[in-house]
C-alpha cells in the first residue's frame, strides 16, 4: 500500500466524456500530480471493490456522479459504505444534480461532500483546486 498520499489514485466515477475530458484538463491544468483512474459507469467502480481487496492501492478520494448507466451513483456510494475495504474511503459526489432529495440521500449514505458541477470552464477550474487543496493536499485520509 502506498503511504504518500500524491502517489495515491483518484477514481473519478463519471460516464460523460466531455465530463471526464474537462475532469481531467481542469486537474491537468492544476498540474494535479494524484493519477487519475476513470471508472464509465456505476458498475466499472464496484468492479474496484475486489481489485482493492486484493491489494491495489486504495484511492484517496473518489469522486462519483450520480447519473450513471448500469448502477447509479447513489447505488454505488451506498455499496461502497457497506464494503470494510471501501467503508471509509472519502467519496465526493460531483454531479450535475442539484435536487434535494439527490443531496439527502447521498449524505444518509454517508458521502463526505457534495458539489454541483458549474457549467463554465473557470468555474469548473476553481472547483478542481479546492478538491486538489482540500482532498489531495489538507485532508489526512485513512491509509
Amino acid at each position: 500500500m502506498i503511504a504518500d498520499p500524491s502517489q495515491r489514485p483518484i477514481l473519478l466515477v463519471e460516464d460523460n466524456p466531455v465530463d471526464v475530458d474537462l475532469t481531467l484538463r481542469a486537474f491537468a491544468r492544476r498540474k494535479f500530480v494524484n493519477p487519475i483512474e476513470v471508472a464509465r459507469d456505476g458498475q466499472e467502480a464496484l468492479e474496484w471493490i475486489p481489485r482493492w481487496e486484493a491489494g491495489e492501492t486504495l484511492p484517496l478520494v473518489i469522486l462519483l456522479d450520480l447519473k450513471l448507466p448500469r448502477v447509479d451513483g447513489l447505488e454505488v456510494l451506498r455499496r461502497l459504505r457497506e464494503h470494510p475495504v471501501s467503508r471509509d474511503l472519502p467519496v465526493v459526489v460531483l454531479t450535475s444534480s442539484s435536487e434535494d432529495k439527490d443531496v439527502e440521500t447521498a449524505y444518509r449514505y454517508h458521502v463526505n461532500s457534495y458539489i454541483v458541477k458549474p457549467v463554465n470552464f473557470d468555474k469548473f477550474m476553481e472547483v478542481a483546486a479546492q478538491i486538489e487543496l482540500y482532498w489531495c493536499l489538507f485532508n489526512h485520509p485513512p491509509r
